[in-house]
């Protein structure tokens, strides 16, 4: 997947699951992400395993510099979770590009639904047409602690 512009055209966004920097992305899960603080390395392969990833690098010197994870039956729903920029290359859209590769990537594949959660980056999400539910009380989750 390509890119333009420089900043944005410092970082290359890829679904090459052969990329992926695993450790560092647990790093970065597990110690800063409040949604996944303490998820285990074990865990996190696993969920890596079973998921469509995107990850970002750096053209420069290939290391990884962000990542989203999107679990999906590539037909018709996707949740995108996991989406996390290292805070060195914060502060030039690339989480919204991840995003964005993610609705590019699965949306000819005819997926029409994509769901995801946030606690605090409403503003990023809703520049790429995500909206609160529209019938909330449609909804059910099961929290098994």
């Amino acid at each position: 997947m390509t890119d333009h512009a420089t900043p944005q055209g410092r970082y290359e966004i890829s679904p090459d699951p052969s990329r992926l920097d695993a450790a560092r992305i647990h790093h970065w899960l597990s110690t800063d992400a409040y949604w996944a603080l303490g998820r285990t390395r074990g865990q996190q392969d696993r969920a890596i395993a079973g998921s469509l990833n995107f990850g970002a690098y750096d053209r420069a010197s290939g290391a990884q510099a962000g990542y989203a994870r999107v679990v999906t039956d590539h037909a018709s729903f996707a949740w995108v979770c996991d989406v996390y920029v290292d805070p060195g290359a914060r502060g030039h859209g690339l989480g919204t590009r991840l995003v964005t590769a993610v609705r590019d990537h699965l949306t000819p594949l005819g997926v029409r639904r994509f769901l995801l959660a946030t606690k605090d980056a409403h503003g990023v999400y809703a520049k790429l047409g995500f909206e609160p539910l529209a019938e909330p009380d449609m909804w059910m989750a099961l929290q098994v602690n």
